[in-house]
């Protein structure tokens, strides 16, 4: 299978880079990115990629493929507030920016490739290119 997630455990630039930096939790960087969780499913024509992408609206959700590489980039914006008598109590905000990358290969036929949005979950299904059986041909020697 050519479909494969850009980023992988074995990534050991990004296990230092994370190593050092401060967990999720405590950063308040607007411009941090999570990667989505994703499902990546082969069909007898097609590949499904499946990302979970809570709190994210359809048209935040961003698909662009450049030299075989498919990236995901979603930005989440939500904020609750409760008032009590005119006076702020509580005021909640959660931003966050998603960004996923895939090597497609060259057995997806890039051109057919469809994405569909629902509930939150990111749907994307990369058709299969036919695959080019190795031709022979006979060379004349001179």
């Amino acid at each position: 299978m050519a479909l494969v997630p850009r980023s992988n455990f074995f990534d050991i630039d990004k296990f230092f880079d994370d190593f050092w930096a401060p967990s999720r939790g405590e950063t308040n960087e607007v411009n941090a990115f999570f990667a989505p969780r994703v499902d990546i499913k082969e069909h007898d024509k097609h590949y499904e990629i499946t990302a979970e992408l809570p709190g994210v609206k359809k048209d935040d959700v961003n698909i662009t493929l450049q030299d075989g590489i498919l990236t995901i980039e979603a930005e989440s914006r939500q904020e609750s507030k409760e008032e009590k008598e005119g006076k702020v109590i509580r005021q909640e905000r959660r931003y966050g920016r998603y960004s996923r990358s895939f090597n497609l290969g060259d057995n997806v036929h890039e051109e057919d490739i469809k994405a569909s949005f629902d509930n939150g979950v990111l749907t994307i299904e990369a058709p299969k290119a036919p695959e080019v059986q190795p031709q022979q041909r006979r060379i004349e020697v001179k």
